[in-house]
């Protein structure tokens, strides 16, 4: 341990965690490389450890000139002078974030500072970073000096591959970074994303708080582990780690008293002291337990996200609107659903489309009970919302992700169309959102074939959605193919619309059928997960509302 203890303060660390025996790394298949990062395999080591991030870290592509240690040599005596390296002013860009300390000795934690300031005179492009202080301590452990701890983190912050994802440098890529964490809580922490809304005046503010659980309030050992994994896996895993957190969060306050003020400080010291309740392996352990989206899915959800801001002109730091912004109450009027009652269903509906209003499109009270009235009006409308009120005041509603224009492309007859953000929800007698399903006809089972395929609702059958066998190659079920240019067959059905009906795929087994006539409709229910319908199985309905979203 001596090459690399320069900034390490030995008496905070738990050596008795530390193994002396001798290890070597000689594996170079990432399939082996990846289960021995998950399995700790150099946690213990804390030479090892130096060694192999060392060798994880010079094998990652960057650009042609990237700063390394001569640079830092070259540089910092010009950029820090005689000044105290405690009183150093941090940069913009990491203005306000933690800088944690990680069991640094004094001269580590004034050396986070040092590298820092010299890091933000090579790269001008950085204008946010906040995950940089946090990085910079974590490797000033497995360095022997400044100098090669300035070299790994340019190497990081330089990887010029795309497809490699590390840490994010500007207000865009982490603000839609922590949209699109929403969006997995969404899907995948249900149960927590509940109780964030519950306490929460606004819950897009305390998923921004993600990367800071990791980077700032996660103990030192914890982050370590995590960092094994991620010069392996990449960005990914930081997902799959606040995923997890976030899960035990709810476990452990589940049941408690939360005030809506306090909700971020709760996280974050329950993340400060997690080790009172979940070990690093069990951390990890959780967070691969996730079955979550490929690589590729979630880097199209991110520039999906990354689109919407900076149509928005949301490229610079600035406090994000809330839901509550979204959903005025001076300006929302419904038939159906109350003001707190459409807050909840923006609280489900993706990140980059709760930036926008609700805008009425279509209702039975206004405009008839007519099915091409209801196409007129909500076509050229992407994504929509629909409600409906029963008579016998049943509340229960679908997210459209698709534009119902789309339907044209059977001609007559019922298409398929629509994409995995779709999902079906019920606000009366209980709420409950539905997890999607496909609408699929037998036919588009075949290889290769389009979605035009045409059925008649009878012959339709339902099926859990799940993800391609080969997602490597597919379109998110999330997003739509023709945003990214993708090939269309392979979009997923959820939608169907002819002249004579419509039918809405919604989750766990629950499908909405409505008659041409939007006066009487149907529900199937499958009781495999125990679920109650969305509504009666056969139902009158007593008003319809399309909503849209607007800028």
């Amino acid at each position: 341990m001596d090459e690399y203890n320069r900034f390490v303060d030995w008496d905070k660390m738990d050596v008795t965690a530390q193994s002396q025996d001798v290890k070597e790394l000689t594996c170079t298949e990432f399939q082996e490389l990846k289960q021995l990062a998950r399995q700790g395999y150099w946690a213990k080591n804390h030479s090892l450890r130096a060694k192999v991030y060392h060798k994880l870290i010079s094998n990652i592509p960057c650009r042609t000139v990237t700063p390394d240690a001569n640079v830092y040599r070259d540089i910092v005596v010009k950029i820090v002078g005689k000044r105290s390296s405690s009183s150093l002013p941090l940069p913009e860009f990491v203005d306000n974030s933690l800088v944690p300390t990680y069991c640094l000795n004094a001269e580590g934690v004034g050396a986070v500072r040092k590298i820092i300031l010299c890091i933000a005179n090579q790269f001008p492009d950085i204008s946010f970073c906040p995950a940089l202080p946090s990085v910079i301590a974590l490797l000033l452990h497995y360095s022997k000096d400044e100098a090669e701890c300035f070299e790994q983190v340019c190497r990081i912050l330089a990887c010029n591959d795309p497809s490699k994802r590390l840490i994010d440098q500007t207000f865009l890529a982490f603000e839609s970074s922590c949209m699109t964490f929403g969006d997995l809580v969404n899907k995948y922490c249900q149960a927590a994303h509940k109780l964030m809304v519950a306490v929460s005046e606004d819950v897009l503010e305390v998923y921004s708080d993600w990367q800071r659980w990791l980077f700032g309030e996660l103990p030192m050992v914890y982050i370590a582990r995590v960092f094994d994994v991620f010069l392996v896996e990449g960005y990914k895993v930081l997902y799959r780690v606040a995923l997890a957190l976030l899960k035990f969060f709810h476990k452990v306050r589940a049941g408690q008293t939360m005030e809506s003020d306090s909700i971020q400080q709760d996280i974050r010291a329950f993340v400060r002291d997690i080790a009172k309740s979940v070990s690093p392996e069990r951390l990890l352990e959780k967070a691969f337990a996730i079955r979550l989206f490929s690589r590729k899915e979630i880097q199209l959800l991110q520039m999906a996200n990354e689109k919407a801001l900076q149509q928005k002109g949301i490229t610079v730091k600035q406090k994000r609107q809330n839901v509550h912004l979204a959903v005025h109450a001076e300006n929302f009027k419904s038939e159906i659903v109350s003001v707190k009652e459409m807050r909840d269903i923006w609280s489900w509906i993706p990140e980059r489309f709760a930036l926008c209003q609700p805008l009425l499109l279509f209702t039975t009270l206004e405009h008839g009970c007519s099915l091409s009235r209801f196409y007129s009006h909500s076509e050229g409308h992407e994504p929509t919302l629909l409600l409906i009120k029963t008579t016998a005041k049943e509340v229960c509603g679908a997210y459209l992700s698709t534009d119902w224009s789309e339907r044209r492309r059977g001609g007559n007859k019922l298409s398929f169309f629509g994409t995995g953000e779709c999902f079906v929800f019920r606000l009366q007698p209980e709420v409950e959102r539905y997890e999607w399903v496909i609408i699929k006809h037998p036919e588009l089972a075949t290889a290769g074939a389009e979605p035009e395929n045409h059925a008649s609702p009878a012959s339709s059958t339902l099926s859990s959605g799940s993800v391609p066998s080969d997602p490597s190659d597919r379109l998110s079920p999330f997003l739509s193919a023709r945003h990214f240019n993708l090939p269309s067959k392979t979009a997923s059905m959820f939608m169907a619309g002819s002249g004579e009906c419509i039918i809405i795929g919604g989750g766990d087994g629950q499908a909405l059928y409505l008659d041409a006539d939007l006066n009487h409709g149907r529900t199937s229910h499958c009781n495999t997960f125990n679920n109650q319908p969305l509504c009666s199985e056969n139902f009158q309905i007593s008003v319809l509302e399309v909503w849209g979203f607007r800028d």
